[in-house]
């Protein structure tokens, strides 16, 4: 994952700030604003990418109720979580599937 920073102007409120994400793009920006705007203490969670010239994503979290980088950082976790799960089912499944029909399917890139 790339750089992480703040964009300046979002002090008074805690609960308001937009995260921009260096080297990002939609892949990151849609899954994680999935995952924060389900949160109950979320009023508002959404992402841009200000220029396609740019490789940066802005990333915004509004709440009254939480700091924005706690919610963050709780989402991040969250999406790791399911990335994990994701990739630790589908091992399960191909290996399930090869020891059943005693076919070997290759995970790997062929050379």
């Amino acid at each position: 994952m790339g750089a992480l920073a703040e964009v300046a102007g979002d002090e008074s409120n805690e609960g308001s700030r937009t995260f921009v994400f260096q080297d990002e793009g939609h892949t990151l920006g849609n899954s994680l604003k999935t995952i924060v705007t389900r949160y109950p203490d979320v009023d508002f969670c959404g992402y841009t990418i200000p220029h396609p010239a740019e490789n940066k994503l802005h990333f915004r979290i509004q709440s009254s109720q939480s700091r924005a980088i706690d919610i963050l950082k709780r989402g991040l976790e969250d999406l790791e979580k399911l990335c994990d799960h994701t990739i630790t089912t589908f091992e399960a499944e191909v290996k399930a599937f090869n020891d059943k029909d005693k076919i070997q399917i290759s995970l790997s890139k062929k050379e």
